[in-house]
């Protein structure tokens, strides 16, 4: 494919609002994560939750939106000024040359659950105010964010759990070759819900602990929330420095509703085809923004698939332990990290990893450290296969 500038990006996830938190966090090792004391939820498990989402305040006209997700989205997009750089390139490329593709797993469903507690007793109703197709429903944040700027060309919601964000970088980098638009938001945005902390935990998949990604102890992911964005624009005019998407590669290998395959055979296939549509060999990366949920199963997979395809000399890292797992909002968020560790010149580390899993026979980073990076490749998984690896570098 050709390279596709990010003429702007952003992330907010626990560790704080925008790239400057980010990339401190990043570089010091410093986790977001805290035990979990959201709404109702009694788990003994760990969570990476933002702060003030619900003081945030969306405008009047766009009232009927209102939800934890969307209110998640508008701090997003209102974060490093985001928001105006997407003004920009509305006036430069006209309102219906601006495409949006968004991912989410589970979108405003907190809204339906809270909605659910005031249903009438005697019918059993929702109530006559809870609006599922601007709160719940997986287009909402789409909608939201394509009505937040007034635009009027394509827009794209995609909800293949914790690959979704990731793919929201595939699917218009496809368009913007056809020339059906001429830019595009993308990223991603999930927020905390009863229905995913209680729903993870039956599965008996979330930690006690802060998440140990790697780790040779590791027992269970930490979910988080986070919304992340970039401005996707043609890469002829790229100046040196900026950071570029150089290639995707998706696969789906539907081993299991919910466990990758053990071999990691479609993580193999999506980092492949990312290098082969960035017309790059496995030597070329400089590091790895790997999925690592810090699940025994996940990450023993991906590690298999990485030394198949990389061998053991690619720096690579997990930033979950930072973050927590953001899920559908993951891709998104760290393809944040790693254009931060493009720009800023670092290996991302891990915290919370103490030990590496010596039976996993990757370069696993678990402090950061400078280093001089020109690729760098991230990877998402989600259930049921569906797999989404992107590749990025600096423009020269």
């Amino acid at each position: 494919m050709r390279p596709l500038r990010l003429s702007a990006y952003t992330a907010t996830t626990c560790l704080g609002r925008g790239n400057a938190a980010f990339a401190e966090a990043l570089r010091s090792g410093r986790s977001g994560l805290a035990s979990c004391a959201f709404e109702t939820v009694r788990l003994d498990t760990w969570i990476g939750e933002v702060a003030a989402v619900d003081a945030e305040k969306l405008p009047g006209s766009l009232a009927a939106f209102d939800c934890r997700n969307n209110r998640l989205t508008r701090m997003g997009l209102e974060t490093d000024g985001f928001a105006d750089r997407v003004r920009d390139a509305i006036a430069r490329h006209r309102k219906d040359r601006v495409g949006v593709f968004l991912g989410t797993s589970t979108a405003g469903i907190l809204q339906t659950e809270l909605a659910y507690r005031r249903r009438d007793p005697a019918t059993g109703a929702l109530p006559a105010d809870f609006d599922y197709r601007r709160t719940h429903n997986s287009f909402s944040l789409a909608e939201f964010t394509r009505a937040y700027f007034g635009l009027e060309g394509m827009a794209m919601a995609i909800s293949t759990a914790c690959s979704s964000s990731a793919k929201a970088c595939a699917a218009p980098a496809r368009e913007l070759a056809l020339g059906t638009i001429d830019a595009a938001i993308v990223g991603g945005v999930d927020s905390l819900c009863l229905t995913t902390l209680y729903g993870f935990a039956s599965l008996e998949l979330t930690s006690t602990h802060p998440c140990r990604p790697y780790d040779a102890t590791r027992d269970g992911i930490s979910i988080g929330e986070g919304a992340a964005f970039a401005l996707l624009e043609r890469g002829d005019s790229a100046a040196t420095g900026d950071v570029l998407l150089l290639g995707t590669g998706e696969s789906s290998d539907a081993h299991h509703m919910s466990a990758p395959h053990p071999e990691g055979l479609g993580a193999r296939l999506a980092m492949a085809g990312a290098l082969r549509s960035a017309g790059l060999a496995p030597a070329d990366v400089g590091y790895i923004n790997l999925h690592g949920t810090a699940t025994p199963a996940n990450d023993a997979a991906e590690g298999k698939a990485v030394a198949a395809l990389f061998g053991a000399g690619v720096p690579c890292s997990s930033t979950k332990g930072a973050t927590g797992h953001t899920l559908g909002a993951a891709g998104a968020v760290e393809a944040v990290a790693c254009a931060l560790a493009l720009q800023g010149g670092f290996l991302p580390g891990s915290p919370g990893t103490l030990a590496r899993d010596p039976a996993i026979p990757v370069d696993y980073v678990i402090a950061a450290r400078p280093a001089a990076l020109r690729v760098a490749l991230s990877n998402s998984f989600g259930f049921g296969g569906s797999n989404c690896s992107l590749v990025f570098g600096v423009a020269t």
